[in-house]
C-alpha cells in the first residue's frame, strides 16, 4: 500500500538556526512583512530578533499582536480582514501555537474571498484554491508542532474547528531551540505534554506508517528524557535542544499520522472552559490511552521502551499497563492536574463536552479502539473521578 508522506519544504533546526532568518528573505524578495506574534514577546523584546534582519535588508513591517491562546474565529476573522487592507508580501509568525496557526491562516486568506468561517473543516463550504503569500513559521515554544503542519486551529463558541489544507504548510520553518529558554516552567510542562501527546498518538494511530512511526518513537525518547529537566531549569540548553527536536519530530509524526481521542476530547475542555491545548491533551492523555489500552498494546509496549523503561520480563499487556501508569507519572511530575476537577471543571459540564467531542470526527477516525459517544462520556467521567477505566 502506498502513502504519502508530506513536509514542509524548508526547515532549520538546532541552536541558533534563527540566522537563516534574513537569507529567506531575501530569497523572497520581500518588501513588506507582517509578523504575527503575542503582545508579551513583543513586549520582552523577542521580536527584535526578527526586525533587526529586516531593517538590515530595508524590508518593511508591520507587527500585529491581536493574538490570544486558543484564537476564537473572530480574532482569525479580524487578522485575515487586516492583510488583505495592507498589502503584505511574507507572513512571518513569532511565537507558540496560537501565534504560528493564525499566520498560516493569515497567509492563506490574503488570497482568498470571504469569510475564514467559510473555510473550516466541519462547517465550511469552500475549499482554498492557491498557496497565499510566501510564509516563515518560527516557535518559542517546544509543543504545538504547528510550525510544520497544514492546519490552521480556531475556537468556536464552545468547540474548536480548523482550516486544513497543505496551502497552509510554511515555505520555511525555523526550529531554534535557543528562542524557547525563557518560557516559564508551566508553559514547558504544557506545551511538552502537547508534543508528547502528538507523538504517542501518532504512534497508536490507525494511519501511522514505518515513516511516521520512526519519527513518533526518537520524540518520544527525545521529550521523556529532558521534559522533566526543562521544567525545572529552563536555561538547560540540551534539555531545550531536546525539547525542540522531539517537538518537531513529533509534529512530522502526527501531521503525517493524525492524533485521535485525546485530542478528539481535548477540543471541547479549549472551547468551553478556555484551558490551555497542551493542559488539556495532558489532562485527558492517561485515561483516553487507559482507556484504549487493549486495542494497542504492542505499540504502548513500544512507547512505554521510549520513555527509557526495560519491558524484557513484561508481557505485551504488562507493558502497556506500565506505559499508562508512566504517562500520568510525567505529567504529575511537571504539575499539571491529574482531573477535570483539578481545572475547575463542574460535573455537570460532561454531557456538553461529550456532544461536542462526538462531532471531531475527523479525529476520532483515527483512534485504534472506535469511541462512541458513551465511550467519550466514560472516559471524561473517568478523567472527573481521577479513576482509569478501560474498554
Amino acid at each position: 500500500m502506498s502513502e504519502k508522506i508530506t513536509f514542509a519544504p524548508i526547515s532549520y533546526t538546532g541552536w541558533g538556526s534563527l540566522e537563516h532568518l534574513a537569507q529567506e528573505v531575501q530569497r523572497f524578495n520581500a518588501k513588506k512583512a507582517i509578523i504575527v506574534t503575542d503582545p508579551f514577546l513583543k513586549n520582552m523584546g523577542m521580536t527584535d530578533k526578527v526586525t533587526k534582519p529586516l531593517e538590515v535588508l530595508g524590508c518593511a513591517y508591520e507587527i500585529y499582536t491581536d493574538v490570544v491562546p486558543e484564537p476564537p474565529l473572530a480574532i482569525g476573522e479580524k487578522l485575515a480582514s487586516f492583510t488583505r487592507e495592507h498589502q503584505f508580501d511574507l507572513i512571518i509568525g513569532l511565537g507558540g501555537g496560537s501565534a504560528l496557526d493564525l499566520a498560516k491562516l493569515a497567509g492563506v486568506m490574503a488570497t482568498h474571498e470571504g469569510k475564514v468561517e467559510e473555510y473550516l473543516n466541519l462547517t465550511g463550504t469552500k475549499t482554498l484554491n492557491n498557496k497565499g503569500l510566501a510564509t516563515i513559521l518560527i516557535p518559542t515554544t517546544a509543543g504545538t508542532g504547528s510550525e510544520i503542519t497544514n492546519i490552521s486551529v480556531l475556537s468556536l463558541e464552545t468547540t474548536k474547528d480548523v482550516i486544513s489544507h497543505d496551502y497552509l504548510l510554511a515555505d520555511v520553518a525555523i526550529v531554534d531551540p535557543q528562542l524557547t529558554v525563557t518560557v516559564p516552567p508551566k508553559i514547558t510542562a504544557a506545551t511538552g505534554i502537547d508534543a508528547l501527546t502528538h507523538a504517542v498518538e501518532a504512534y497508536v494511530s490507525v494511519n501511522a506508517s514505518p515513516v511516521s512511526d520512526a519519527l513518533a518513537l526518537q520524540a518520544i525518547r527525545l521529550i521523556s528524557s529532558s521534559l522533566r529537566t526543562a521544567v525545572e531549569n529552563g536555561q538547560d540548553k540540551d534539555a531545550r535542544t531536546k525539547m525542540s527536536y522531539g517537538s518537531y519530530l513529533a509534529g512530522l509524526a502526527f501531521f503525517n499520522a493524525g492524533v485521535a481521542g485525546v485530542h478528539a476530547l481535548a477540543y471541547p475542555l479549549g472551547g468551553q472552559f478556555h484551558i490551555a491545548h497542551g493542559d488539556s491533551n495532558a489532562v485527558l492523555l492517561q485515561y483516553v490511552m487507559g482507556y484504549i489500552r487493549s486495542s494497542c498494546e504492542k505499540r504502548m509496549k513500544d512507547i512505554y521502551e521510549a520513555m527509557g523503561f526495560s519491558a524484557t520480563n513484561l508481557s505485551q499487556e504488562e507493558a502497556s499497563y506500565a506505559c499508562v501508569h508512566e504517562l500520568k507519572r510525567l505529567v504529575a511530575d511537571v504539575n499539571i492536574p491529574l482531573t477535570l476537577k483539578g481545572f475547575n471543571i463542574p460535573e455537570n459540564a460532561l454531557d456538553l463536552l461529550t456532544e461536542d467531542a462526538t462531532k471531531q470526527t475527523r479525529i476520532l477516525a483515527r483512534s485504534p479502539l472506535p469511541l462512541e459517544k458513551e465511550d467519550i462520556y466514560t472516559i471524561y467521567r473517568a478523567a472527573f473521578n481521577g479513576e482509569i477505566v478501560e474498554k
